[in-house]
């Protein structure tokens, strides 16, 4: 799957929206990420990431009503589909694989 392919920011942001449910909007997965990785992450990023994740079918979005306390402003919420789940199954099958073949040969050995 081509398309499927992530890179390590996408993984982490496609991460995020799978762990947040319901709650992922753009800021919402900025602070967890900066949270969680300690480390600057620019909003602009997350929203680019969530765009291409869209556009390869990771993630959707839809518009959700909005609330007083936004005053009255709609936003973005995202959330995984069965691609998305499938290409993070995938990502972590290729990293476990990765990390056996690591370990059964000596450094010496490795081309």
């Amino acid at each position: 799957m081509k398309g499927d392919h992530l890179g390590e920011f996408e993984e982490l942001v496609l991460l995020t929206v799978k762990g947040l449910v319901d709650a992922a909007y753009g800021v919402s997965v900025h602070l967890v990420l900066e949270q969680e990785t300690s480390r600057t992450v620019s909003l602009g990023a997350v929203y680019a990431a969530l765009d291409r994740l869209e556009q390869k079918g990771l993630v959707q979005s839809q518009m959700t009503a909005g609330t007083s306390e936004r005053g009255g402003r709609s936003r973005r919420a995202f959330s995984m589909t069965a691609r998305g789940t499938r290409a993070l199954d995938t990502t972590q099958q290729v990293r476990s694989r990765l990390r056996r073949a690591a370990t059964y040969r000596p450094l010496k050995d490795r081309p």
